[in-house]
């Protein structure tokens, strides 16, 4: 279902980018109408500033904190390293992760928004529409590296996407539903007395 669900919103993504409601302009290139909807100044203020730099300068500032203190703590009293069997050294490697996963957040979404500033900002400042749709391509591509980092750290998704690739694009029996199968059969089916 989790693999449906991401097909479809893929598919329901592209339709746009695919030619459907959409016109080229004279440069050539399939224009965003995007913006005949939503106003710059909507774009800049509530969705970049509000809902993603002002969220972004948080976090950052929180795992900054966050790394101080398990730096001092660390330095202090333990002797292990960073990463180490310590419960200070877990969280401290999970941490990294939840760090990757606010950097490529701001790679992200960061030029999408900066590019649309300039663009709001500066009228007069051409910029190429191969850039603005790569800007574009990439915030939305956010979405779909989030599982990916989480498959490196998290042992579960780890073992439930090796348990997709194994059963449903590989076609191979796992042990998983073998077994299950198995228990299945073992069990007395009702009586029929």
């Amino acid at each position: 279902m989790l693999g449906l669900c991401w097909l479809m919103s893929v598919l329901v993504g592209l339709i746009p980018m695919l030619g459907w409601n959409q016109h080229t302009g004279s440069s050539g290139y399939i224009e965003c109408h995007y913006l005949a909807v939503m106003g710059m100044d909507y774009v800049v203020y509530f969705s970049f500033f509000t809902w993603i730099l002002l969220p972004l300068l948080i976090m950052c500032a929180l795992y900054t904190e966050i790394f101080y203190i398990m730096w001092v703590k660390l330095s202090l009293g333990s002797a292990s390293p960073p990463g180490g069997g310590t419960v200070c050294g877990k969280q401290y490697k999970m941490a990294k992760y939840m760090a990757l996963v606010l950097f490529l957040f701001a790679v992200s979404w960061l030029p999408l928004g900066i590019l649309n500033c300039v663009s709001y900002f500066c009228r007069s400042c051409a910029i190429p529409q191969p850039l603005m749709s790569l800007s574009i391509l990439l915030s939305h591509a956010n979405s779909a590296m989030n599982p990916i980092v989480y498959s490196f750290k998290i042992q579960k998704f780890k073992e439930t996407y090796a348990f997709i690739l194994r059963t449903y694009i590989l076609l191979q029996k796992s042990e998983m539903t073998v077994s299950s199968v198995e228990r299945t059969a073992e069990q007395p089916g009702p009586s029929t007395s």
